[in-house]
Parts: structure tokens; sequence; C-alpha cells
């Protein structure tokens, strides 16, 4: 079994309306019940707006410290959800789900090694 980050990608602004924002939240509790009853769920959460990022470079040797997010753009990683899964296939089914519960794009990126090799 392999780990995938399934990374919710969100359109920079504030958080949509309460109507529109209750339903989703809804589908996403029922997405990460799923996942943990089909024994698939490692970690997941959602992330505060990016406008509340820190960078952190190092520069000849010295840190520098930078506010917001790494890059600028339109969309940004909003939250992410970690899960074990057989393939790639297993995780784009997983995704799939909760891209319909957030309305959102969810990229998937499996880790490097096995999850041994990053979990205590």
């Amino acid at each position: 079994m392999k780990h995938y980050l399934l990374a919710i990608q969100q359109p920079d602004g504030g958080p949509p309306a309460p109507e529109v924002l209750e339903p989703i939240m809804r589908e996403v509790t029922a997405f990460n019940a799923d996942a943990r009853a089909a024994g698939v769920w490692v970690f997941g959460g959602g992330l505060h707006e990016a406008d509340t990022a820190t960078v952190v470079r190092v520069r000849d040797g010295e840190p520098l410290i930078t506010d917001g997010p790494y890059t600028e753009g339109k969309e940004h990683v909003g939250g992410l959800t970690i899960i074990e899964a057989p393939d790639l296939d297993a995780a784009l089914e997983w995704a799939d789900r909760l891209a319909r519960a957030t309305t959102l794009p969810v990229e998937v990126r499996p880790f490097q090694g096995v999850p041994g090799d990053h979990l205590p």
C-alpha cells in the first residue's frame, strides 16, 4: 500500500456563504467517515486562507522569512487528505469522491517510498 496526497485546490477569497458551505461540509464529513470506515484515511484537514502563510527560504546561509503564499495565483491548497491505497486507480476513486464533496479540483500525488519511510 502507498500513501497518496489529495490536495484540494481552493479559489482565492473568503469562504462561500453559509448556505453554500454547509452542504459541502456535510459531504466532506461523510467522505471522511467513509474513508475512515474503509481503512484508507491517514490524515486530513482544512487550511486557513493563503494570506496566513509564511514562507521560509535560505539565502546565503540565513533564513529569509516572507509573508504570504509561496506563489501568487488564483488558487491555493485549501485542505488536504492523506490516504493509503493499493494503487493510483484506487486513490483516484477517492479523489473523485472528494472532488464531488468539495465541488473543487483535487490534485493526487503519491508519496515517495512506502508508509514506513515517513511514519513513526
